[in-house]
């Protein structure tokens, strides 16, 4: 008899389930977050130069640039277009000592909390006019600040859950049942989290967790458990040039601190002014004359789409298609989402009676032309349901959901 294949366990992902997850901008007061915000989702919220102008945060949607989908609208020509879009709140700026309640240190943790990722925003750019809550800028003090006042707040919330959880275990005593076993079991993920948090001083996403113990940290809600994207703010003539003196001080800290988190250079001015330009030939002559007055190697552009990218792929989300001419749309899934669950995100229906997934790869329409060609090339294929969607998948879902007749 040939040898039972083992199924190899896959390793949940670090994060609240779900397809419909947000990244907040976290920062000090008057680094630029509000600012970035507007540009980044055309809104105006309160961009005021004092500290804590922004308390409630401000929410908003911004579609995920792709030129995949932008193909697909062309080739298809729809009544509809659906592009997938990426939630992103303006949290209100942190200050030192707002594990222990600083300036609105309380609240604006809480809004951390309910958040999936993080666009953390410094400022790298001297200016008079706007006040800095530290006295000066240094990007590198200031991101110290965060990730610290984030850490001590996970301290303190582990502290009291594993204070919680040592009780209950001392209740249970010696023995018990599955459920007892359970509890006991998270106590000493508890305790093991805590040591990394607190004595350690990581990050718990930087850590390398087992499933259970992924399972256990998920349901906790952690600041630091939070992937992060570091946005360096600068100047209008720096982000033309290319050049900063903080940029490689940053870098150098966080390949120290928390290594793999991903620096962004842009410019709050410069999207600010695209913004505010009606027309995209003014837009390009704006960009024209920085690239004249600061050359630099590779010309001065947006570079908001990557931002936008950036987010949505540190929330582990993907997203298939859907394309016809009645309808393109770009569907959200999170990575590792088979076809049944996939098929769900469209309508509970088709989850229920799941069928298969008739899948074609975006590169063989592409290159192909028309779905009868992708068919005649034998790459239109039929998927069951242990089928794993991956990015850019068009998908045609059959389903059959058989309603019943009510009881006489």
């Amino acid at each position: 008899m040939p040898p039972k294949k083992h199924a190899t366990e896959e390793k949940p992902l670090l994060g609240r389930p779900g397809n419909n997850l947000k990244v907040g901008i976290l920062g000090l007061p008057n680094v630029g977050k509000s600012s970035f915000f507007n540009a980044l989702t055309q809104s105006m919220a309160a961009a005021e130069n004092y500290p804590f102008c922004t308390i409630d945060p401000e929410e908003a949607r911004c579609s995920v640039v792709d030129p995949r989908f932008d193909w697909l609208c062309d080739h298809y020509k729809p009544a509809s277009r659906v592009p997938a879009y990426l939630t992103v709140i303006d949290i209100a700026g942190l200050v030192k000592g707002a594990a222990e309640g600083q300036g609105l240190g309380n609240a604006f943790l809480s809004h951390v909390r309910a958040v999936d990722a993080l666009f953390h925003v410094v400022r790298c750019f001297d200016d008079a006019d706007v006040i800095h809550v530290e006295g000066d800028v240094n990007p590198v003090r200031d991101l110290e600040i965060i990730r610290e006042e984030l850490r001590l707040k996970d301290v303190e919330f582990l502290s009291k859950r594993v204070e919680e959880a040592e009780s209950a275990c001392r209740r249970i005593g010696h023995g018990g049942n599955a459920a007892d076993k359970a509890k006991k079991e998270e106590f000493e993920i508890l305790k093991k989290v805590y040591q990394y948090v607190a004595e350690e001083k990581k990050d718990v996403r930087k850590g390398d967790w087992n499933n259970k113990e992924i399972e256990v940290i998920n349901t906790l809600l952690l600041l630091t458990a939070k992937p992060v994207i570091v946005l360096a703010n600068l100047s209008e003539k720096d982000y033309a040039r290319k050049k900063n003196k903080w940029l490689p001080k940053i870098k150098k800290w966080i390949d120290e601190t928390n290594p793999g988190d991903l620096l962004i250079p842009f410019s709050v001015q410069v999207e600010t002014n695209l913004l505010n330009m009606g027309s995209d030939a003014e837009k390009e002559e704006y960009l024209k004359q920085l690239n004249e007055k600061y050359p630099a190697p590779t010309p001065c552009k947006s570079v908001l789409p990557k931002i936008i990218s950036a987010g949505y792929n540190a929330l582990q989300l993907i997203y298939f298609f859907t394309g016809g001419p009645d309808e393109v749309r770009a569907w959200t899934i999170r990575k590792g989402t088979k076809a049944p669950q996939a098929a769900g995100v469209i309508h509970t229906d088709f989850e229920k009676g799941f069928i298969m997934a008739e899948v074609m790869k975006y590169d063989d329409l592409h290159e192909l032309g028309s779905d009868a060609a992708v068919k005649a090339a034998g790459k239109y294929k039929q998927k069951g349901k242990d089928y794993v969607v991956e990015d850019g998948d068009i998908i045609y879902f059959k389903f059959n959901v058989t309603t019943q007749g009510k009881k006489k």
